[in-house]
């Protein structure tokens, strides 16, 4: 199984159909689960409307919070996926970490929903060889770590996983994410050493 190989200015890699689809796939999971498809036309900016003006948003809206797109629930996700991209900025302190979360949340979401896009754009699903630049690269890393946290939720990854998995028989329906989880740390893994 070869990972990225470094070029000038980016890396390359080869992936069979198989492996592009379980990477597509993936990512295409985390971008649904972040709601990247309410940010495809991006946040509100000054160019797009003011507040007050027809159309725009309404009189005596925080101008701050319209321009970066500040969320509305400024909570921890429910869903503990979502909370592990998306952690507590102070923890302790609810309040500080509410604030923070209400004009940071929609750019890391932004943030998150490009680096994802990035790789659905270029891999093809039928797999086969990718040349990246260095600033897709570093999308990919990005997207893959995303992918690969959500992951380790969802297959209860702790300290101790290494020793969970040297258990695990093959009859555990975990056992074939968890291959797909150690494969993922593998492209990151040889992606960071190729962008080196």
């Amino acid at each position: 199984m070869a990972g990225f190989r470094g070029t000038a200015g980016g890396a390359t890699a080869r992936f069979a159909a198989a492996q592009a689809a379980i990477i597509r796939d993936l990512v295409g999971q985390v971008m649904e689960l972040i709601g990247a498809d309410e940010l495809q036309g991006g946040g509100t900016g000054l160019d797009d409307v003011l507040p007050g003006e027809p159309g725009g948003l309404p009189a005596g809206a925080d101008d701050l919070a319209a321009m970066v797109a500040f969320a509305e629930d400024a909570e921890l996700p429910d869903d503990p996926v979502l909370a592990r991209l998306f952690p507590d900025a102070y923890r302790g302190d609810p309040e500080a970490s509410g604030e923070f979360r209400r004009y940071t949340e929609q750019g890391l979401r932004s943030g998150k929903a490009a680096a994802a896009r990035t790789v659905l754009a270029t891999l093809p699903p039928g797999g086969g060889r990718i040349r990246l630049s260095e600033a897709e690269a570093q999308a990919w890393l990005r997207a893959l770590n995303d992918v690969r946290l959500a992951l380790g939720v969802r297959l209860g990854v702790t300290d101790d996983f290494d020793e969970q998995v040297a258990d695990m028989g093959p009859e555990d329906p975990r056992s074939a994410y968890v291959g797909v989880y150690q494969w993922l740390a593998f492209l990151q893994e040889t992606l960071v050493q190729a962008l080196s």
